[in-house]
This record gives C-alpha cells, structure tokens and sequence, in this order.
C-alpha cells in the first residue's frame, strides 16, 4: 500500500512539473530576464523557473499590425498574438509594455520589459548587441508616397523630405543607399504612424518604413498612400532578448517550435494576414 501510494506521489510532482513546458496550453505569461533554461523530463523543452509569472513584451504600440491599439484603446496585434500564446503555452502571466523605440535598449538593460517582439529586424549590426531567436517573417524597407503623386522612382525625390522612424532599420535601409540619402533630407519621427501624418499634411514627400506596416495602412487607407517598386533592403523579423539570455531565448524558442508543428502559428498568420507568412524553419 505504502509503494502504491508513493508512486501516485510521484506522478503527482511529474505532472506538476509539466506544466511549465511549451508542449500544451495554460494559463499566462512570464516576467524574466534570468531564467534557468531547465529541461522539463517529460518532453525534453525549456521551462521557467517557478519565481517567474510574468512575461514582459516590449513593444511600439504604433506599428500596426504587429502591435498597436484597437479602437477600444486595446493593445493588440499579430506579434503580441504570438507572444500571448507563448504565455499561455508557460502558464504565465503577459505583459504588453509599450515603450519609445529608441529606448528599447535601455528598457532590456534595465529588467522593464524581457524581449523586444514588435517587427523586430535582426541586423548583422544587431546580431551582436541582442540574443535572437530563429528568424519567422520576412520584410522589406520600402518607400511611400501619397498614390496620386507624380513620383515614380527613388530618383524623384530627389531634393525632397522623406519622412522616417528614429532607431528604425529604415535608417540603415536608408543608408546602405548613399545615392538616395544624399539627395534627400531625411526628416526623423517618433514612429511610423507620425511619419505618415507628415506626408498627409505634406510636410514631407515620402515616408521610408516597412513594408509590412506600409501594405497593413494601405489596406485601411486605399485611396491615399502608394509604395515605390524600388527596394531599400530586404530583412527578416526575429525576437530580441538582453545579450547573455539564451535561457529566455531558448524558451521562447521552443513555444515558437511547438507552435509552428501544430499549426497554431499559421492560424495567427491567416487572422492577420490572410495567409501564412511563417519562414520555414530549419
């Protein structure tokens, strides 16, 4: 009697560990920027440790659509989806920080949000200065203008203000196209969002940004914007974490993969997008 209740004790603490694990559904989010990387026995996949019950996003609350307000002021959005679902999957808390891009570096170092997950490009430059998971989307730096505007090509703008989120790629995108950004004026905002109110009041002739977020406002606005066929730069999107937190970084990573093999991911794709935009992992 004595052996069949130990042995119901510890399948009971089995189970109990389980539950931090990325294989099934839970309650919420985690917080983090220490965590173990223990492997939960059962499935072989990264757990939190127990102390975290949060999971704190940083994000740019005026990129649609991978994070922004709905019109009940809501944050919302297909990143924060995907990282709903991460805290879901680890039974813990999520938490939507919204921050000044230019900050983000900052808000990492200083433990106030535990990724950045909002359209974030990993960079060569980057790749050095963040932890990343695998790539999952592909975007590309583009280059908009009103639609019924006479310019057609980057040369036309030549002698003209365009519009441009600071600490974007956009800036780089810009940069890696010296005959381009020597011939304009660029004009830096807070976000992409102001940038395209500057080329609505006409402060400004064009709007450098990404492409994902061009084409979102295009759906929303038909009549009044148009994207150039010249691309700045080809990138792809990835979750950021503090340099030297690859335990965080392989948790999450692990949600990414059982999300992706039970198709969880693809159905987030098609409720924003219409389709799958999922990079084929490795």
């Amino acid at each position: 009697m004595k052996k069949r209740i130990l042995a119901l004790l510890l399948v009971g603490v089995l189970a109990l560990l389980g539950l931090t694990g990325c294989g099934g559904t839970g309650g919420e989010t985690t917080d983090p920027s220490g965590t173990s990387g223990n492997t939960d026995p059962e499935n072989s996949l990264p757990t939190l440790p127990s102390t975290k019950t949060k999971l704190i996003v940083g994000f740019d609350a005026d990129f649609p659509p991978m994070g922004f307000r709905d019109t009940d002021g809501k944050f919302t959005g297909f990143d924060l989806d995907l990282a709903e679902e991460v805290a879901k999957r680890l039974n813990v808390e999520i938490v939507k920080q919204d921050i000044i891009w230019d900050n983000k570096d900052n808000e990492l170092e200083a433990g106030t949000i535990d990724m950045i997950w909002n359209g974030f490009t990993i960079s060569e430059a980057r790749k050095t200065e963040y932890e990343w998971t695998r790539p999952y989307m592909n975007n590309k730096q583009v280059v908009v203008v009103e639609k019924d505007s006479a310019y057609q090509t980057l040369a036309d703008l030549a002698g003209k203000k365009v519009a441009i989120q600071g600490g974007s790629t956009a800036v780089d995108a810009v940069a890696a196209n010296p005959a381009f950004k020597d011939s304009i004026t660029l004009v830096e905002v807070k976000d992409n969002l102001k940038a395209l109110m500057e080329l609505q009041t006409g402060a400004t002739e064009a709007v450098a940004m990404d492409l994902i977020v061009a084409d979102y406002t295009m759906t929303k606005n038909p009549d009044k914007y148009r994207i150039l066929d010249e691309v700045l730069l080809t990138e792809v999107y990835g979750v950021g974490f503090l340099k030297g937190n690859t335990d965080l970084r392989d948790v999450v990573q692990a949600c990414l993969d059982a999300m992706y093999t039970d198709g969880t991911f693809k159905t987030i794709s098609e409720k924003w997008f219409g389709h799958d935009v999922l990079i084929p992992q490795q």
